[in-house]
């Protein structure tokens, strides 16, 4: 899979983040309002595109990571 074919993906992936953040956020809304029954009928949609995002992310390539720089710390200078 070369840089062409993924960046339609990860648009979609994008945009799927975006509806879980906002399905989650009217999730939270209503529950703190205890309107559980309209809450709880957000579930299904929140699932079915968490299970779409997983899907997506599947077909990505795993991102090379640069292998960690060694953690250092400055010295302070001594005074003379």
């Amino acid at each position: 899979m070369n840089a062409g074919d993924t960046a339609p993906n990860r648009t979609r992936l994008a945009e799927l983040d975006r509806a879980i953040v906002r399905l989650r956020g009217q999730y939270d809304v209503l529950m703190n309002a205890f309107k559980f029954d309209e809450a709880r009928a957000l579930t299904p949609a929140i699932e079915t595109a968490e299970r779409e995002r997983a899907a997506v992310a599947a077909e990505l390539p795993v991102p090379v990571s640069e292998e960690p720089r060694p953690f250092t710390v400055a010295r302070r200078r001594r005074r003379r």
